[in-house]
């Protein structure tokens, strides 16, 4: 009886990679504004590594440009990756449903440890998005199509409810006062200035403490700000694009690509200026359930995956041409050990700015770190780089693809004069 194997190295589809590594980059920069520097424009703090005037723009930039585009890139390969995984099964004849289901529950275990790392995490976010994703796949494309868009637009209507009927935040609601329960009992945390002050100043078995009672904060902003809808959303599209086989009949798609580059600038390049505004001027109103947050809310749903799709358009074009293709798979090593690079980040962002390790929490404004990130990009670069040419996975997807597979899988790469080992 034949099995699904895992694909190799060869048979792998390179522009994905390519486009996980960009995706990484940027899923990197707006980590280190959100999770890692603490960056507050408003505490007016000084110091050598805040510009307020370049920081104002630059942050400003980041909404416009990064904020939301590139976990919706990600998502979209996720959800791509799914559908290759099923189409490759059904040539060979071969039930993948339990392969695609053991690769999330353990996906969720490892996303389940990263949180213990840096509560930011979205790969147990995204394993359990997985396991809803699996039984819409069989639904035809345009449906899959219809449905995805009706998700990533509902954040409008959903948060309307919620200004309409305030208990439909209950769920939100009740995961802070859980959160801050547990912030009690494990870590005599009474207030925010109490939580600032442990990370300033705290160890890092107080930082795992806090992660653990982070859970609770980080799944209530990804309940308050829709975020299930919009990636479920995304995962669905992502799902056609692979099935569909779209990118091997690019030549047919060549208007419809222009047309998604052309549409998503339009669209989403004013959508965006608005949205960077509203959240550069009006974030409390979006938590406080106002009428400027559902502006907000609007502006994100009509811009942010329309330029998402736009960065993705005009990545396959340019792609087509071999100059570029060359150029840009240099990020191809990246975005083939993407979950080792990601899991480094979070690693390094710990490491740098919270008080446990080097202590730059709240000194880093958005033009330093994001030198910062594009500069500790470049050495994943090359250390991705230089990591595949021994091995043939990253250490992570080596140990998520053996589990996956339920059979260990060859690590170091077979070199001349240089065995396995």
């Amino acid at each position: 009886m034949q099995t699904l194997a895992p694909v190799q190295s060869s048979d792998r589809i390179v522009f994905m990679d390519v486009l996980r590594g960009f995706a990484i980059l940027g899923i990197f920069i707006a980590n280190l504004g959100t999770g890692f520097t603490w960056y507050n424009e408003s505490a007016n703090a000084t110091g050598p590594l805040l510009l307020p005037k370049a920081d104002h723009i630059m942050s400003f930039l980041h909404h416009m440009f990064i904020e939301g585009k590139f976990y919706s890139i990600f998502s979209l390969l996720f959800g791509w990756g799914i559908a290759l995984q099923f189409k490759r099964a059904e040539a060979k004849g071969v039930n993948a449903f339990p392969t695609v289901r053991r690769r999330l529950l353990f996906m969720l275990l490892l996303g389940a440890i990263h949180l213990l790392i840096w509560t930011g995490d979205i790969v147990f976010f995204y394993a359990l998005l997985g396991f809803i994703l699996l039984p819409l796949r069989k639904f035809s494309n345009k449906v899959l199509l219809t449905t995805g868009v009706l998700l990533i637009l509902s954040p409008i209507l959903l948060y309307w409810l919620k200004m309409t009927w305030p208990v439909l935040n209950y769920p939100s609601e009740l995961l802070i006062k859980t959160g801050m329960k547990v912030d009690q009992s494990l870590l005599n945390l009474k207030s925010d200035e109490d939580f600032m002050n442990l990370m300033r100043h705290g160890s890092w078995f107080d930082q795992l403490k806090a992660n653990i009672t982070g859970f609770f904060f980080r799944y209530q902003y990804l309940f308050f700000v829709s975020r299930i809808p919009k990636v479920l959303g995304m995962f669905l599209i992502g799902y056609v694009v692979g099935r569909s086989d779209f990118y091997k009949n690019i030549a047919q798609h060549k208007n419809l690509l222009y047309w998604i580059v052309g549409g998503g600038l339009a669209i989403g390049l004013p959508a965006n200026y608005y949205l960077a505004h509203y959240m550069s001027t009006a974030m409390s109103d979006y938590f406080q359930l106002k009428q400027k947050g559902l502006y907000q809310t609007v502006f994100y749903a009509l811009g942010v995956v329309p330029l998402a799709m736009a960065y993705v358009g005009i990545f396959i074009l340019c792609f087509q041409k071999e100059a570029c293709k060359k150029t840009l798979s240099v990020l191809a090593p990246v975005g083939k050990m993407a979950f080792s690079n990601y899991i480094t980040q979070s690693l390094v962002g710990n490491f740098v700015f919270l008080g446990a390790g080097l202590g730059y929490m709240g000194q880093v404004g958005p033009v330093y770190f994001t030198i910062f990130g594009i500069a500790f990009f470049i050495l994943q670069v090359i250390g991705s780089t230089i990591w595949l040419r021994y091995f043939n996975f990253g250490p992570v997807e080596w140990i998520w693809r053996s589990a996956t597979y339920k059979k260990w899988q060859p690590f170091r790469k077979q070199l001349p004069n240089n065995p396995i080992v």
